[in-house]
């Protein structure tokens, strides 16, 4: 039950992009087309769960060494260095979608949903056995899985909103500011759902 819950909480209830706010810039970059948006997503659902292992092993380190207060920049280094590596992966095995990307690739290392998952993640279970280490991972694949819907459900949106007509005065990214903040009202909804 506890995992479902961790699940449930992950994906709807805090939701990183639509009630935490934070990975903003990707979600609102990337959410034109629903194959990039989808890319993104996978890419962020990658990121975040390596990233909380990784983040969850160096914080276990820098307590052992009494340095916690290199958290943040530690963590923003094995961030950078798995982006870099999702970067590598991406241009080798899917050119299209790398170049689809574009500049949003690179901002997932200063994305602040990744750090703030692997941050949340050290605050909400600590470093004290397997189970937090599992907790963690859990937190972190299914907080990029409610990036990932909360993208792809934008960039569906958007698609539908090229064909239609839009006043003028909302065509382009005032229009998607307004869905955004109508999809996250939405979300609020789920608050009820985990007490």
């Amino acid at each position: 039950m506890t995992y479902f819950l961790l699940i449930v909480g992950a994906v709807f209830v805090n939701n990183f992009v639509l009630c935490q706010f934070l990975g903003c810039c990707p979600f609102l970059g990337v959410s034109k087309k629903t194959d990039t948006a989808l890319g993104m997503g996978l890419a962020v659902i990658f990121v975040m769960g390596i990233a909380s292992i990784f983040t969850w092993l160096i914080q276990k380190l820098l307590v052992a060494a009494g340095i916690e207060y290199l958290q943040t920049i530690a963590f923003i280094l094995v961030i950078a260095a798995l982006v870099q590596l999702v970067e590598m992966v991406l241009k080798k095995l899917m050119p299209s979608l790398y170049s689809a990307l574009g500049v949003y690739l690179p901002l997932i290392t200063t994305n602040c949903a990744v750090l703030g998952v692997a941050i949340l993640n050290i605050e909400s279970y600590g470093v004290a056995g397997a189970e937090s280490l599992l907790m963690s991972f859990l937190n972190g694949v299914f907080s990029g899985a409610g990036f990932t819907l909360a993208i792809l459900l934008l960039a569906g949106i958007r698609e539908r909103m090229d064909i239609k007509a839009v006043p003028a005065p909302f065509r382009g990214f005032p229009i998607t500011l307004v869905t955004a903040s109508i999809m996250s009202m939405a979300f609020a909804a789920f608050s009820g759902m985990i007490s």
